[in-house]
């Protein structure tokens, strides 16, 4: 039990961290950051359940005003804003990722790499484009249009979950919780 806190703080801490990697705000208000890679890992390392409570208490403590995502943003003011549908996500893309990855018998990198693709940008996108829609008054393909530009991005970040993810297992396989 003190083990699976302990990872679960953890992991918030490393989506934290990951908002210090410096952001790049593009002209319509939504910044390019690293804190997606966080819980592309917390799925892809942790699995689903402990994964997506590591995400819920990172967007927790955002909530009571830390400020914790890039930039150092943080407060109830974050949910009314035009990334309110990504905050929200992060735990909702951090158990589809954990989920694919734990049930998905294929090797961890292809799992991870799909699990981390399909929750952690497709799922993840849904929610962050319907978020901003929502919030600026678009229609959701004109929110998605905009959001086009972050793909590569994100692209980018799956590779890098499945290769810190191979990595961890090559080195420390008991380490990788997603894998019973």
């Amino acid at each position: 039990m003190e083990k699976n806190i302990a990872y679960i703080a953890l992991f918030a801490a490393l989506i934290a961290v990951l908002g210090l990697v410096p952001q790049i705000t593009l002209a319509f208000g939504i910044p390019v950051t690293a804190q997606s890679l966080g819980v592309m890992l917390c799925g892809t390392i942790l699995g689903a359940r402990r994964g997506a409570l590591a995400a819920l208490l990172f967007v927790g403590l955002v909530a009571l005003g830390l400020p914790l995502l890039s930039g150092g943003r943080g407060g109830l003011g974050v949910f009314a804003g035009p990334t309110v549908g990504f905050v929200v996500g992060f735990p909702v893309a951090a158990f589809v990722t954990g989920w694919i990855v734990e049930n998905w018998r294929a090797p961890i990198g292809a799992a991870a790499g799909a699990g981390a693709l399909i929750g952690g940008v497709v799922v993840l996108y849904a929610m962050g484009i319907t978020g901003f829609a929502l919030v600026l008054g678009k229609s959701w393909m004109a929110a998605a249009g905009v959001m086009a530009v972050f793909i590569p991005g994100d692209i980018l970040k799956v590779g890098l979950a499945i290769i810190i993810t191979q990595g961890l297992a090559k080195l420390r396989p008991a380490s990788i919780l997603s894998r019973p």
